[in-house]
């Protein structure tokens, strides 16, 4: 999957339940995610891999000012167009370099995308460089297929945050069929990960079961 030409796949890409949110029960179960993930206020949301917009545009309803970012130009004339008139930039580049310069942002959005890069720990080190004090790390990630089973486990990217996220939250997503349009039982699931808790906090969210 990791050499898909995805220009050509974008015309097509929304069609997938979870890809388009056309589905109304389908985008209000990724609205309310979403909710919970990013901090409630109104922030700077960075969409990496965004692909067509279509949670950008999730973000955008709830308040947030998004850059998003993906390696294909069709996609990204895709999410221009599904966000014209919204507070909200889209920029061709390599969502684990993110072109963004200096900007910093109160969360960090990327779905199925961390599994198909060559050095994830890097990437994730380098977003949570993009993220300001208290700051949110989402990652939307899985196992899929059973022949021969692509994706990132939950063990392994917990293991990988360890070093550089405080607070780390597992949230399984695999049990909530309205998320992907049909029932699944593979391995889907998010992490949120909070940067740069200190000692005394990172126990009590060990503690509190968090």
């Amino acid at each position: 999957m990791t050499n898909v030409d995805w220009d050509a796949e974008a015309a097509s890409f929304d069609e997938e339940p979870d890809h388009g949110l056309h589905d109304p029960e389908v985008r209000r179960a990724w609205a309310g995610r979403l909710r919970g993930w990013v901090p409630g206020r109104a922030g700077d949301v960075l969409d990496l891999g965004c692909g067509t917009g279509s949670l950008s545009l999730l973000a955008s309803e709830q308040g947030h000012r998004v850059t998003g970012v993906d390696l294909s130009p069709a996609m990204v004339t895709l999410a221009r167009e599904k966000l014209a008139g919204r507070d909200a930039v889209f920029l061709v580049g390599d969502a684990a370099a993110p072109p963004v310069g200096e900007q910093r942002f109160d969360a960090v959005l990327v779905r199925h995308l961390l599994w198909a890069l060559p050095d994830p720990g890097r990437a994730l080190r380098h977003w949570c460089g993009l993220l300001r004090p208290g700051g949110r790390l989402v990652l939307v990630e899985g196992v899929w297929g059973s022949v021969e089973p692509a994706g990132i486990s939950a063990g392994r990217l917990t293991g990988l945050l360890a070093p550089i996220a405080g607070r780390v939250r597992v949230e399984r997503l695999s049990g909530d069929p309205l998320l992907w349009g049909r029932a699944v039982t593979d391995e889907r699931y998010a992490v949120v990960a909070q940067p740069g808790v200190s000692g005394q906090e990172r126990g009590e969210a060990v503690a509190a079961g968090q």
